[in-house]
């Protein structure tokens, strides 16, 4: 009885040899883990600075197509009384609505210095074309509009040459004494990682609305509605490159 009471179930020497197996394979799970996070860390961190700059993309999008229906509404509203005659449009009206843009894309965008805000006059002709009747811009970047120039006019017959603004089916066209401001704001998208990861990204947004009141659209020097009464605004000129007022 008391021979089978001290027998072990397994000898001493293979017992220590499982249990140094034992120690062994804890051992080397531990390792694992530290090898496998080794090789699944860039990953992490290339899947979350990927996922980073998307949603700074995507909220670069949200902020230029704001800009682009902000300027556009508020050059749609501004003007000045005059005495017995229609409300203006005047220079300085159009420089504050630039300089708005530049506040609107605040310190995370750089909207005129990476990229320009270009806003058209589209209205119609005496006999009846479309035309862009004054044009202004402000920006560093070096584009212009995808429409034309100031004075771009509808052609007699035919289908080529400048038609409206905008494409496709939703192409603009304005009706007799109205006009449309239509704004364009192109952006170069600055990365926060850098260039590597998603590339030159250059944004386009563009938004219209009609002149909400009357408005004088064919006095002023040049006969297209523009003012520049004093003390005189510098015109925001689209034949120009920059920031500054």
């Amino acid at each position: 009885m008391s021979e089978q009471a001290s027998s072990p179930l397994l000898p001493r020497s293979m017992a220590n040899v499982l249990a140094a197996w034992r120690q062994l394979v804890t051992a080397d799970s531990s390792g694992a883990v530290i090898i496998e996070f080794a090789f699944v860390m860039p990953l992490f961190l290339l899947l979350s600075m990927t996922a980073l700059e998307l949603v700074n993309l995507a909220l670069a999008n949200m902020r230029m197509s704001q800009i682009a229906m902000t300027a556009a509404d508020n050059l749609s509203r501004a003007k000045t009384s005059v005495p017995l005659g229609l409300p203006r449009l005047r220079e300085v009206d159009i420089n504050d609505t630039l300089l708005g843009v530049d506040i609107q894309g605040g310190d995370l965008f750089d909207v005129l210095g990476e990229g320009r805000i270009i806003v058209s006059s589209l209205q119609r002709t005496s006999t009846g074309r479309q035309t862009i009747a004054w044009q202004r811009c402000k920006g560093r970047l070096n584009v212009t509009s995808r429409y034309g120039a100031e004075g771009a006019t509808q052609p007699g017959s035919g289908t080529a040459g400048f038609q409206g603004m905008g494409t496709g089916a939703t192409r603009l066209r304005t009706e007799a004494n109205s006009a449309i401001i239509f704004a364009e704001v192109i952006y170069d998208y600055d990365p926060i990682i850098g260039d590597w990861l998603l590339g030159t990204i250059r944004i386009r947004k563009e938004a219209a609305f009609y002149v909400r009141d009357d408005r004088d659209l064919v006095g002023g020097p040049q006969g297209n509605g523009m003012y520049n009464p004093t003390p005189a605004a510098t015109p925001s000129s689209c034949n120009v490159f920059n920031d500054s007022f």
